[in-house]
């Protein structure tokens, strides 16, 4: 059966909302967790001069999300074919990472577990691009912009580590 086939009508496109919804919930409740200590808390750590403006997170992230959702569409438009199912364990897996770590570092302001996590989701992401590309090219692409915005991150995540240990943040 081809991917075309695989979905059809409304069930394809409910898909892709349904996708975008769930994103953008992991975003919502992750944005929820740094709002409380970007202000804050994060506002007392020295920063390192890559460090972006404060302002640029919400839009990447909203971008992120979006190109995220689409990839794990496309997956699933494709399901029947060899390794999808291990490929959304792979998605599911990345994005629970992704939220946890908001909990990590802004929650518990846990800066160098936060670095642990992000490198393991780094790996996550990473697996998932690898998989998704063996099923639908593009889908493996969308995930090429994430993966690199949190190959960033974990740069900035150790910064911060570096620059703040000593300073009364927990490790």
């Amino acid at each position: 059966m081809s991917r075309e086939n695989a979905r059809t009508g409304s069930s394809k496109w409910l898909g892709l909302v349904t996708f975008i919804a769930v994103c953008l919930a992991i975003a919502a409740i992750g944005g929820a967790v740094t709002a409380k200590s970007v202000g804050t808390w994060y506002q007392t750590l020295k920063r390192p001069e890559i460090a972006p403006p404060d302002w640029l997170f919400a839009p990447v992230w909203i971008v992120l999300y979006i190109t995220i959702a689409v990839a794990g569409w496309r997956v699933w438009l494709a399901r029947g074919r060899a390794g999808t199912r291990t490929a959304m364990a792979v998605y599911s897996a990345q994005l629970g990472l992704n939220l946890a770590w908001s909990f990590v570092f802004f929650g518990c302001h846990m800066i160098g577990v936060a670095f642990a996590e992000i490198l393991v989701l780094l790996a996550a992401i990473s697996i998932n691009a690898v998989l998704f590309w063996r099923i639908d090219r593009v889908a493996g692409w969308l995930l090429a912009p994430y993966t690199a915005w949190v190959a960033f991150a974990s740069v900035l995540n150790l910064a911060l580590w570096h620059l703040n240990r000593g300073t009364g943040t927990p490790w």
